[in-house]
């Protein structure tokens, strides 16, 4: 990484907030040299300036191991993550009563999908999941249209995700625990879809009782705002869900290597270095929508520092989502 490089990396993990503190968001997104900085700057904005924190929750197993970024003709996904890898997830993809791959779940809109009913179960406290409006207007917020090719993709990955199996495999002292289960229990699939009623808008899915469990004992809660502002973007919700679950927890300078985070994010680039290149935009966003973050890049790695929590642990709504944990 050379001297300008190390320069934009810290102009954009270090001074956007201050920058926005000091000046305000317009005067400061005049300071921005790249589209990256503008984009780093209007994530920051959108968080510093949001003071709903509407929460949204996902399984903190996925802030270890997740999701591939693209499609893969793998039937299986394995993914390893946390120190020393103890966390290994196992996705395997479900099939058609053809016996035809459905295939894995993949993409930022499987992660939304998944935010989705993972924060509406913990609301509720039901594993019963209204679909319908409720998940139209929660990606709409997101930004994804219910149209056209959005709509495409949002009914595949809904039947990724319903029809996929899960294998969790936790390292413990003296063996391993072993999670088996699904997103989704029970779910229904039309032979077809009309323009009232698509496939992918049933009116309830019933979420998996062990994962429902599961979720309940382990949930993370992320900020609404900072995840609409990384939509797009699966690289960046994985970073900043990382993120969210490392660094309030701390509580001294902890480094991770860019072999382990290349282990952990890299699914999709070949070599190492051409990953450490990769992830500078995804990681600049999702720390620009984390405003207490406080991260050191190296040539090593990340330096990971003890940072308040993205979600207040007082939070006005935490009664109604029924949190376990913060």
């Amino acid at each position: 990484m050379d001297e300008e490089e190390k320069g934009s990396w810290r102009k954009c993990l270090g001074e956007v907030h201050q920058l926005i503190s000091t000046y305000g968001a317009a005067e400061a997104k005049k300071m921005a040299d790249s589209k990256l900085e503008r984009q780093c700057f209007e994530a920051a904005e959108a968080v510093m300036g949001d003071d709903r924190f509407d929460l949204n929750v996902l399984h903190s197993g996925f802030a270890m191991t997740g999701l591939p970024h693209k499609s893969i003709k793998d039937l299986v996904w394995e993914r390893a993550g946390g120190q020393d890898n103890e966390v290994t997830l196992l996705i395997e993809s479900g099939h058609w009563q053809d016996k035809r791959p459905v295939g894995i779940p993949y993409g930022s809109i499987a992660r939304l999908i998944l935010i989705y009913l993972s924060s509406e179960a913990i609301a509720n406290n039901s594993q019963v999941v209204e679909l319908g409006t409720n998940m139209k207007s929660f990606l709409g917020r997101m930004g994804i249209s219910p149209g056209g090719k959005s709509r495409q993709i949002v009914k595949d990955q809904s039947q990724r995700l319903s029809m996929c199996n899960l294998t969790f495999f936790t390292k413990r002292n003296r063996g391993t625990l072993v999670n088996k289960g699904q997103f989704v229990k029970n779910a229904f699939i039309p032979d077809a879809e009309t323009d009232n009623q698509p496939s992918f808008w049933q009116p309830t899915v019933e979420l998996d009782d062990a994962f429902f469990q599961s979720l309940k004992d382990h949930p993370l809660p992320l900020r609404e705002a900072a995840i609409r502002q990384l939509s797009g973007r699966s690289m960046a919700l994985d970073l900043y869900v990382f993120l969210s679950y490392r660094l309030h927890v701390l509580t001294k300078p902890t480094p991770v290597s860019w072999a382990a985070l290349y282990q952990q994010f890299g699914a999709g680039f070949a070599k190492q270095w051409v990953f450490v290149q990769g992830i500078k935009a995804p990681l600049n966003l999702a720390l620009a929508a984390y405003p207490e973050a406080n991260v050191d890049i190296t040539e090593k790695g990340l330096i990971l520092h003890p940072s308040e929590s993205p979600v207040p642990k007082v939070h006005p709504r935490a009664g109604r989502l029924k949190l376990t944990s913060l």
